[in-house]
């Protein structure tokens, strides 16, 4: 283990230890009555989607990252008595339960279970017929089916790891989610970084928090360089929050002096950035064409006395070539820049790469033209299967949380 564990300056330094979540049973609780509150569009096959993301997970492991899950860092925590009473009271304050009688009888109930039961209800969920005694019927709510039946609901995203938290340099932003569907997740990655030993060295406080009220997530934060972010200004990702960030990662003076703004339209289709653009290289970026021309671009800057000064960019392209100091910028069109074939894999998530080193990245193995226009380009594509992961409506680097990159 490293002793900077959080270290990440470049979107494409060599990735050598990764935050994943494995599919579980949280997913089994899914019906089509709640996609829309779980912020999915089908149902995924568990058998399935666990191999496919187990192959991912190898994959990563054969290029030399080291991989880390998410379950096994909460059961960590979890072994201390003090952690567990204070995230089992920290969960049930953002539950939608009104009653105080039956959130102390939830709360005892789970006191009693142990670190990896625990663990599994907090990401799998809570059922009102999960309760022992249920059917003693000595509430109305026992003759009256609830409109919602979990007490605690599943994460049902939570293996798309990117959001809830972000490695900048080697701070840690523990987002605000925009859905209170993901809410929990920030809560316990917020646990985990004040209550796990891997981070037990970090002596800085996050740069973000999960309760505050402006909203941003993971997939809207690309680390350029280690003098540049880029944030995507998107349906889930406010300006209220960007100003934030921007004015605390100066004010740290670890070297980032530039916080690029993108705006892309608003609405579900292109959730975050990176489901429209992602950076492949050094000079090298894979983007869905036409969405170039609906894009704002704006450089954030220090200015006097903590205020932001605020740059309207004449494009992108302009934008990305000063920024990383280079000769010029490639954006590659998804889908080999046909319109129809992009928005076919653009619906499959071909423009959300996770780079595992310079030029090497992984994609879905059913994007074939989109990693053919890669591969023409110069990058190295490692595919993955990838017919029930994307159901959740991500890709590679939706389902990973980068917490150690090599220097360039």
């Amino acid at each position: 283990m490293s002793e900077k564990f959080l270290s990440v300056y470049s979107e494409i330094g060599r990735l050598k230890s990764v935050l994943l979540h494995r599919p579980g049973r949280e997913l089994e609780r899914l019906t089509p009555a709640y996609l829309e509150e779980m912020l999915f569009d089908d149902i995924p096959w568990l058998k399935r989607i666990q191999y496919e993301h187990d192959q991912f997970a190898a994959l990563l492991m054969g290029q030399g990252t080291e991989v880390i899950y998410f379950s096994d860092l909460l059961t960590d925590i979890l072994e201390k008595e003090a952690v567990k009473k204070e995230i089992i009271d920290a969960v049930m304050a953002q539950s939608r339960i009104s009653s105080s009688y039956l959130i102390e009888e939830i709360k005892e109930y789970l006191e009693n279970q142990g670190p990896s039961a625990l663990a599994e209800i907090l990401i799998a969920g809570f059922s009102i017929a999960d309760l022992p005694g249920k059917q003693k019927r000595t509430r109305l709510s026992d003759y009256i089916e609830e409109a919602f039946p979990f007490y605690i609901s599943p994460l049902i995203n939570l293996y798309f790891t990117r959001d809830p938290g972000a490695v900048i340099g080697e701070r840690l932003s523990v987002n605000s989610m925009n859905r209170e569907a993901r809410r929990r997740e920030s809560l316990i990655l917020d646990f985990i970084y004040r209550y796990h030993e891997n981070f037990s060295h970090c002596a800085y406080s996050p740069l973000y928090n999960h309760n505050e009220r402006a909203s941003i997530e993971g997939g809207d934060i690309l680390v350029l360089n280690s003098e540049t972010i880029a944030v995507g200004c998107s349906v889930r990702t406010s300006t209220d929050a960007i100003e934030r960030l921007a004015e605390r990662l100066f004010a740290e003076e670890a070297g980032f002096r530039e916080v690029l703004v993108i705006q892309i339209p608003f609405t579900r289709a292109y959730m975050h950035l990176d489901t429209v653009f992602t950076m492949v290289d050094c000079d090298k970026f894979t983007i869905f064409p036409g969405i170039e021309k609906s894009l704002k671009v704006f450089s954030l800057t220090p200015g006097d006395r903590g205020t932001l000064k605020i740059d309207v960019k004449k494009s992108l392209k302009d934008a990305l070539k000063n920024s990383l100091h280079v000769p010029g910028v490639n954006l590659i069109p998804s889908g080999g820049g046909d319109l129809v074939t992009a928005a076919r894999e653009q619906w499959n998530d071909s423009t959300n790469t996770l780079a595992v080193a310079p030029g090497v990245v992984v994609t879905y193995e059913r994007n074939a033209v989109s990693n053919r226009t890669l591969r023409e380009n110069g990058i190295e594509v490692l595919e993955i299967e990838g017919s029930e992961l994307v159901r959740g409506r991500g890709g590679p680097r939706c389902m990973s949380m980068p917490l150690y990159r090599e220097a360039l």
